[in-house]
């Protein structure tokens, strides 16, 4: 197994102090992370933040302030170096059933993505090209969804969110029922993606955490403290950060396999029944 240098500078996304409460009970409390832009010598590295954590735990909740859908009681969700507040369209969002226009094509898609974000025409079929030939779909951009493969349809879901979000994308449950060899593909694809440009943040609610270790340079688990008692709190928050380049995890082939990487989905399960 091997250890990459790496460098970690500035912050790309910023999660401080978040509380969020439904009809008096508190279901995020105090919420602090930050992801940073990490920067290996002679590559272009992207990030890939997991955000693991029990059902019920508020992951759902979490994933739209991210995503600036919903915004939180208190705190903030700040996002690039100059630490603006998360606002609708500044982050991209893929579901598990790629919401994509059946009526329309591959590039058709991604226009109207454009122009909801307010490009001209031209504007939003100039970046639609230079997305297609980013995500390697080019060849499809006359096909309607119908016409292509799974894969085919994660990548324009992703281009398409691209069209509103410059860096950051957010996929909920990415590997939710998909098999051993589709998951090894979607991991693959979103190691890919990922490194698309510089500063691209791929932040990945999964129950899975396997798929996960593969994929993610890091881990956030979201949990509940627990009382002298050992009640649940209520509120969730960050309860670990597990820091997958410090390990020597990241970037590794084959990882799943190691001797680390299964330590590791032992811990994470063990300190998943403490939550």
């Amino acid at each position: 197994m091997t250890t990459f240098e790496y460098e970690m500078k500035e912050s790309v996304l910023s999660v401080e102090n978040v509380n969020v409460s439904y009809d008096g009970t508190p279901i995020l409390r105090d919420v602090n992370f930050e992801i940073k832009n990490v920067v290996r010598p002679g590559m272009r590295q992207g990030q890939v933040v997991g955000l693991l954590g029990p059902s019920g735990m508020g992951k759902t909740t979490l994933f739209r302030l991210l995503s600036g859908l919903d915004h939180a009681d208190s705190g903030e969700v700040l996002v690039n170096s100059t630490r603006e507040p998360v606002q609708r369209g500044m982050v991209g969002v893929v579901t598990q059933d790629y919401h994509l226009f059946q009526h329309r094509t591959v590039m058709g898609n991604l226009v109207v993505a454009g122009k909801q974000a307010h490009l001209s025409g031209g504007d939003a079929k100039s970046k639609a090209v230079e997305l297609l030939q980013k995500f390697d779909i080019e060849a499809h951009a006359r096909k309607y969804p119908c016409q292509l493969s799974g894969g085919q349809r994660q990548r324009v879901a992703i281009a398409q969110q691209f069209m509103c979000s410059e860096h950051f994308l957010l996929m909920d449950e990415p590997f939710s029922g998909l098999d051993i060899l589709a998951a090894a593909q979607v991991i693959g694809f979103i190691k890919e993606m990922a490194c698309v440009d510089e500063l691209s943040t791929f932040i990945l609610v999964t129950h899975d955490i396997t798929a996960a270790i593969q994929v993610c340079d890091t881990l956030l688990l979201l949990g509940r403290e627990r009382d002298a008692d050992g009640k649940p709190i209520p509120g969730a928050r960050i309860m670990k950060t597990y820091d997958l380049m410090a390990m020597g995890i990241a970037w590794n082939e084959d990882i799943a396999s190691s001797q680390a990487a299964i330590d590791l989905i032992r811990q994470v399960r063990r300190d998943f029944r403490d939550l």
